[in-house]
């Protein structure tokens, strides 16, 4: 009997970010589970600071890859799939980071990375929507999976001590969100849509392509990662006593608007501000500015995960 020397038809490429990666093990127990399970060996591509995932997702497109997995936090995910959407090359995910809330939102394993890989080897493909942004009326545009924020969030992920977060998980967010619960409101104008904006005395404007945050919260409780909108989540606590309003809008039993929280939901929104403010995306601190505006593009990115 002739013997069988067909090799293995699809193959991965891991972009890890070795920050976050537990070493030469991970890397080892990645291969053999690529052979166990019928793949090639995988194309390992390790972010840098000067790179933190784009050039090397590029480089896996080109390798002509059949999935393109995103070992790391939810910044190096970002950074992959900016490259991803709208190429039909699909993304797993193997979480190493602090809050992995893409594979938490979507049910991904964040226990056991080999397990997530697993996952994506032997599941299949569904797609998310995306919302690109483009920071004070600039020519670039950049994608988020989760979450944007405009003020007192963005501020709270420029000010998180990275040795907290090693030591403590997403707790060291929280330790950065009271130090930097003090602060003024700022003017700004909420259009959504392209409708009549709002004008509202502001600490923080945050849009959500997702529903759940850090400490499984729930902070946007009608958000869905593939329904073609994105929700807004306006704060505008007034005086001292403004933030138990944003309490008991965000945290409490029966979520609810108040004169304190207001929530938004549409295809676009544009927010300007009458003083510069700190932007994230996706937990990544961006800088400063005046001008945020989203859109959505729905079913832009093609996840492969354990079936449902």
């Amino acid at each position: 009997m002739p013997e069988n020397n067909t090799a293995p038809s699809k193959r991965a490429a891991v972009i890890v970010n070795p920050a976050k990666s537990v070493g030469p093990a991970l890397k080892g127990a990645i291969f053999r589970l690529c052979e166990t399970q019928g793949w090639a060996e995988p194309l390992w591509l390790e972010t840098t600071v000067e790179d933190p995932g784009a050039g090397q997702a590029r480089q896996a497109l080109e390798a002509g890859v059949d999935v393109v997995i995103a070992a790391g936090g939810d910044g190096t995910v970002r950074c992959v799939a900016e490259v991803l959407v709208g190429t039909g090359t699909p993304m797993g995910l193997v979480p190493l980071g602090t809050g992995n809330l893409l594979a938490r939102n979507l049910g991904v394993d964040i226990s056991d990375p080999v397990s997530a890989c697993f996952d994506v080897l032997n599941g299949s493909e569904k797609s998310i929507d995306v919302v690109k942004a483009t920071l004070n009326r600039s020519d670039e545009e950049q994608v988020f999976l989760v979450m944007a924020g405009v003020g007192y969030d963005a501020a709270i992920m420029a000010d998180t001590v990275d040795v907290l977060k090693d030591r403590m998980g997403w707790l060291a967010y929280v330790e950065a969100g009271i130090r930097k619960l003090p602060g003024k409101p700022v003017r700004a104008q909420i259009s959504v849509d392209g409708g009549a904006p709002v004008r509202r005395r502001i600490r923080s404007v945050m849009i959500g392509n997702c529903g759940r945050i850090m400490g499984g919260i729930e902070i946007f409780p009608e958000a869905k990662v593939d329904d073609g909108v994105m929700d807004l989540l306006v704060l505008a606590p007034r005086g001292r006593l403004g933030w138990l309003g944003v309490v008991a809008g965000i945290f409490g039993r029966h979520k609810s608007e108040t004169e304190s929280v207001e929530y938004f939901q549409g295809k676009s929104a544009e927010i300007t501000l009458e003083q510069e403010q700190e932007f994230q995306l996706d937990g990544d601190h961006l800088g400063s500015g005046t001008h945020l505006a989203v859109t959505v593009e729905p079913d832009a990115l093609r996840i492969r995960m354990a079936a449902a």
